[in-house]
């Protein structure tokens, strides 16, 4: 089986479809102010339209208020939406009920912010309410987003990680580390924002199709 591969943080419509022309699994759009990469709802409806109906889509947010994710569902219904703040596991599991009790379910991506093993090791009990986990590295200060800020954490933290079925690999990954980053993890899918970027919030059509291709590869 490839790796599957989720470009996120896009906002143009030549970049998104440059991601699919390159051979993206899934596409993340980014719906948080503080974000460089952040879009309005009304905004990634118009790009999730450009999705095939093979490719999957993701909306990242940040401890989402309740109006938000009916706001969500009502407008958007994207097939995920990735949990990337501080949510606890009795809020992602309020979340679960909000959004799969609609007409079309929306699935869950949770984020898990690393530094250490400890910190992969209480992933585990999101495991049974997400979809699937995402693994990124732990914001260094209070001054860094949730996400999005090209560091990586120790990739051998996930070495032996036998927990999860389906996680992504993320955090500071980008042309030159990724392919070392699948070997040293095993990760099956791997998810890139700020390492396809010419600078904060502008993607790289070349980066992408470079990214992937080193992938695939």
């Amino acid at each position: 089986m490839s790796v599957q591969i989720k470009i996120c943080g896009l906002s143009e419509e030549k970049t998104l479809q440059a991601a699919l022309s390159a051979g993206a699994d899934f596409i993340g759009f980014v719906h948080y102010p503080k974000s460089p990469r952040h879009v309005s709802i009304a905004r990634a409806f118009e790009l999730k339209k450009l999705l095939p109906k093979t490719i999957k889509s993701v909306l990242v947010v940040v401890n989402p208020s309740d109006d938000l994710l009916s706001e969500i569902s009502q407008k958007l219904q994207p097939d995920f939406v990735q949990l990337h703040g501080d949510e606890t596991l009795e809020r992602v599991k309020e979340i679960d009920s909000r959004l799969r009790g609609n007409d079309k379910p929306i699935g869950i991506i949770k984020a898990i912010s690393v530094c250490n093993a400890e910190d992969i090791k209480q992933a585990e009990k999101f495991a049974i309410v997400a979809d699937y986990l995402l693994f990124d590295a732990k914001p260094m200060d209070k001054n860094m987003l949730h996400g999005g800020n090209g560091i990586a954490f120790d990739w051998e933290l996930l070495a032996e990680y036998k927990g999860a079925k389906n996680w992504f690999l993320s955090g500071g990954l980008n042309v030159a580390n990724v392919r070392e980053a699948i070997q040293k993890t095993g990760a099956k899918m791997v998810d890139v924002s700020s390492g396809v970027e010419r600078e904060a919030g502008v993607k790289d059509i070349s980066l992408i199709e470079n990214f992937i291709k080193m992938v695939r590869e």
